[in-house]
């Protein structure tokens, strides 16, 4: 048994996730934590099947313009082109002062949503890591 938090909202709620032979067999609330005394919500109790569904992708779909099929990509790959596009997006669509001067230091052509299976620590340095790259709309489904 590890100690864990659901994945599904910023609640935090602890888990207490089972594994056996290297795969989760069970999942549930952890009595011992102080934000959910041992309580899950549906999704927070059905999160063992986010990690066994058979349906679950694991590996990455790519789909090119105009396509019509999904490919599989490596990990590095997929990496690759998500930066190239990052950086390129900042690059023509940076804005450093208004007409009369005054800084601005921002892009408007990068925007961020941040998923509810996401965590709150990855949600901030998500932020954090947009923030400084400039971007100025960045939101998180668990907060919406």
């Amino acid at each position: 048994m590890v100690q864990s938090i659901c994945p599904y909202c910023a609640v935090g709620c602890g888990q207490k996730v089972y594994v056996k032979d290297e795969r989760v067999v069970q999942i549930e609330g952890d009595p011992d934590s102080p934000i959910s005394r041992g309580r899950l919500c549906p999704k927070g109790a059905a999160s063992e099947n986010l990690v066994n569904s058979p349906l679950r992708e694991t590996k990455v779909k790519y789909r090119r313009p105009h396509g019509t099929d999904w490919e599989d990509l490596s990990l590095e790959e997929a990496t690759e082109m998500i930066a190239d596009r990052l950086i390129a997006a900042r690059r023509d669509t940076w804005e450093e002062e208004t007409d009369d001067g005054r800084p601005l230091k921002r892009t408007l052509g990068v925007a961020f949503l941040g998923g509810a299976t996401l965590d709150s620590e990855e949600n901030y340095l998500i932020k954090k890591f947009f923030t400084a790259a400039g971007a100025v709309s960045i939101e998180n489904q668990a907060r919406i």
